[in-house]
């Protein structure tokens, strides 16, 4: 009896308890703003608020069969996950538009009858983190000396191995999830190992090449369109970031309600459910704009603050993992997380231009939240699994 009740005081010794409290706290944060979002009556009938306590439970569930997997099981289903992951995006752009139809100029979703829209993409990312870690995991140990010329061979396998789902994906096209893609790749670069001889001169190129694209978008956007086939309607998000007032009616006409929202919420806000400023999709992309409106700043605050005690908790546990892989793994979840949360919440009060990011685990999607709580499980996963090995080892050396 005392041998069983210490197993299952280790196994709970084991489980992230601070994962969970977090967790708990972006749920109760997400119900209450959606609740508030939907009502205004601009969404008719539906009640979105069901379906994210849904989605939340579905994650629940994810994260209970994640957190039986270990790390070296991850890195064996790692290439089949990605490649998965891929068909999935070569189905949702050959699909027909019955099953994927075209929504605000891209199409990224499958319909699924009773359930509701699905992104492939959302899951891609975690696939691609779980890839991308174990190609710099497999590369360490084939290559134990460093030089340039291993270093710069483990970028081309980065880069090939991202530049796959990113085309796929910016064929839909899809740029706000092109950018989460390259943020993923951006740090898991800075954590690899490759010598900064190589990423400096690789890095500074890419500013200066960002420049001049910004440059000819403001300047000569005819030459993008003519080239590169980009969309017009992603000029004019810049256009609108940078001058909104001209275009108040229709590409900032977002950015303007969510400004007057949070504006007009002060310091503590008007209340729970005291929405006055009419919001578009505030139970998606804008919903920061109803918590800044009803709590002010302090109650934008308290999110970021929850924010950044998620992803401080990250960095602990990819420090404390005793494994390469797992290292990488968390880092390309910290930079998945750091990015949405910077993207959406600048957008909506122009600090960046508008893109279709939700915020992680506030904003309605069935998707988006699957997505994080599968990486989730893996956090959960690596700091159960990484007791187990420290209890392990205990034991051995005791014996």
């Amino acid at each position: 009896m005392g041998v069983a009740m210490d197993k299952y005081m280790k196994k709970v010794e084991r489980f992230d308890w601070t994962l969970t409290l977090l967790l708990f706290l972006f749920f109760l944060v997400s119900c209450a703003a959606i609740y508030s979002a939907q009502a205004s009556g601009q969404y008719g009938g539906k009640n979105f608020l069901v379906m994210q306590i849904f989605w939340y439970v579905a994650g629940a569930f994810i994260i209970s069969i994640s957190i039986f997997i270990d790390g070296y099981q991850y890195k064996r289903l790692s290439w089949y996950l990605y490649g998965f992951g891929l068909l999935l995006l070569i189905a949702v752009y050959i699909a027909p538009e019955s099953i994927a139809p075209i929504r605000n100029g891209a199409k990224s979703w499958f319909i699924i009858p009773k359930i509701g829209s699905i992104q492939p993409s959302e899951f891609v990312k975690t696939f691609l983190i779980l890839a991308l870690s174990r190609v710099i995991a497999s590369h360490h140990e084939n290559h134990p000396e460093k030089s340039l010329k291993a270093d710069f061979l483990l970028l081309l396998k980065l880069g090939i191995t991202t530049a796959v789902p990113l085309g796929l994906i910016m064929l839909q096209p899809d740029l706000g999830t092109g950018l989460v893609i390259l943020s993923i790749l951006t740090g898991l670069i800075l954590v690899s190992g490759i010598s900064w001889k190589i990423i400096l001169p690789i890095y500074s190129a890419g500013a200066a090449l960002a420049a001049l694209v910004f440059y000819l978008v403001i300047q000569k956007p005819e030459l993008l369109e003519k080239y590169l086939h980009v969309q017009t309607y992603q000029f004019n998000r810049i256009y609108a970031w940078l001058d909104p007032t001209n275009h108040a009616t229709s590409s900032s006409y977002h950015l303007m309600k969510s400004l007057s929202a949070i504006g007009s919420g002060l310091i503590t806000g008007k209340g729970f459910s005291n929405r006055e400023v009419y919001i578009p999709e505030a139970h998606t992309d804008f919903i920061f704009s109803v918590i800044g409106e009803e709590y002010g700043f302090v109650g934008g605050s308290i999110v970021i603050g929850l924010f950044f005690l998620l992803i401080y908790h990250l960095i602990r546990t990819s420090l404390d993992t005793n494994d390469p892989f797992n290292t990488y793994v968390c880092t390309g979840i910290i930079s998945v997380i750091t990015f949405h949360v910077f993207q959406n919440i600048g957008m909506t009060i122009q600090v960046l231009p508008i893109t279709g990011i939700p915020l992680p685990f506030i904003s309605y999607g069935g998707s988006s939240l699957m997505g994080n709580m599968f990486a989730m499980g893996l956090v959960y996963s690596i700091r159960y699994h990484h007791k187990t090995y420290m209890f392990s080892s205990e034991n051995s050396l005791s014996s």
